[in-house]
């Protein structure tokens, strides 16, 4: 516990579109303490993916790094971001930085802090796969800012455990709930149209695919399974909001472009996503965040991957694994589409990821940690 004498410096860290839509509540709820002075340093290491999200919070940094390049390796993030982010807190000496989740942004901006002795706080930390190469660099980059943190906003019970284990002090890690869970129910609560040629009478099939592990042939097959699904289904859309990865793009478009039943669209700002997903009968995804978002909206998930760092909607019967074989993930779909007990039973649990009130824990933490 540090006790300051006058308001406390916070520098929030924001680099991509998840970590915008996580920060959202969090630097909202702090902008609004009176003893808490706060600066937000976008990295942009997503750039109009990350401005969109920031625009619909009413949120605008401080400091822009604008560090994304075309075609640039992982190594070369990774030197440009320490490189920037050391001379921003040098020039803004901040008591505390926040920052969350599992990106490159977030690995170095805990190893900055680490080298300046500057407190860093790890919103949704705990979250493990205990394979450090899946997912691919997300598990090595949120080991190492757990590592490195002070304060662990761990979103349930299960991923303090995995802190606890690690030998995090009892003391520093407060479980919070997401803070995805308090966007969403805002975002939900607005009433939003999907600006899409949706047809609301069929049902919807909301598709996100992305990851780098699903590079290539595993991509390929998750594309092959929708095709199979929208020629069996005669009454089902699916939307898929494209990431403009070319190893996305190039896959996709070749295999899916042009086929009546299947949309594909740019990635959807965040309340078009969140319209969509309402509207949505059930995802498929590869994507982290959508395993929270869509059981607290009550659709199923099926997740395009092998493993996840998010058991707990597992657990709960709210998503299932269905990795990335084309047989697997048409079975699956089939039986969601063609079983109502099994579709009622997966999309009446519940979101096993908060309540909405994640950042006012994560302020009051933050406030007692300064013993103000």
């Amino acid at each position: 516990m540090t006790q300051l004498s006058g308001a406390c410096r916070l520098l929030c860290v924001v680099g991509t579109r998840p970590e915008g839509i996580k920060m959202a509540p969090v630097i909202r709820a702090l902008k609004a303490e009176p003893w808490a002075d706060v600066r937000v340093l976008a990295t942009a290491q997503h750039r109009e993916m990350l401005d969109q999200v920031l625009g619909l919070f009413g949120i605008v940094p401080d400091i822009d790094l604008n560090v994304m390049q075309t075609g640039q390796s992982l190594a070369m993030l990774t030197a440009r971001l320490i490189e920037h982010i050391d001379r921003v807190l040098a020039a803004e000496t901040p008591d505390i930085v926040v920052a969350q989740g599992d990106t490159t942004t977030v690995f170095t901006i805990a190893l900055c802090c680490y080298y300046r002795n500057i407190p860093f706080a790890h919103v949704e930390a705990g979250l493990r796969t205990f394979d450090r190469r899946s997912p691919f660099p997300e598990e090595m980059n949120r080991f190492v800012a757990g590592y490195l943190a002070d304060l662990h906003f761990a979103p349930t019970q299960r991923a303090r455990e995995n802190l606890i284990r690690e030998g995090v002090a009892d003391e520093r890690v407060v479980v919070t709930g997401n803070t995805v869970i308090d966007a969403l129910l805002d975002q939900a609560a607005r009433s939003t149209i999907i600006e899409l040629p949706i047809n609301p009478s069929r049902r919807l099939i909301l598709v996100t695919a992305h990851r780098r592990e699903n590079f290539g042939a595993p991509l390929e097959a998750i594309c092959d399974a929708i095709v199979d699904l929208s020629e069996r289904h005669a009454n089902v859309d699916f939307l898929f909001p494209v990431h403009p990865n070319p190893n996305v793009t190039s896959i996709v478009n070749t295999k899916l472009a042009g086929r009546p039943s299947i949309v594909l669209c740019e990635p959807l700002d965040y309340a078009q996503f969140v319209a969509a997903l309402r509207s949505a009968y059930l995802v498929l995804t590869d994507s982290g965040g959508v395993q929270e978002e869509a059981p607290a909206l009550g659709k199923p998930v099926l997740v395009l991957r092998t493993e996840t760092e998010r058991p707990e909607a597992i657990e709960a019967g709210v998503a299932k694994l269905v990795g990335v074989t084309r047989e697997v993930i048409v079975r699956e779909t089939d039986n969601l589409l063609d079983d109502p007990k099994h579709y009622a039973q997966m999309s009446t649990g519940g979101s096993p990821y908060g309540d909405g009130k994640a950042a006012s824990r994560i302020v009051g933490s933050l406030r007692s940690f300064f013993n103000i």
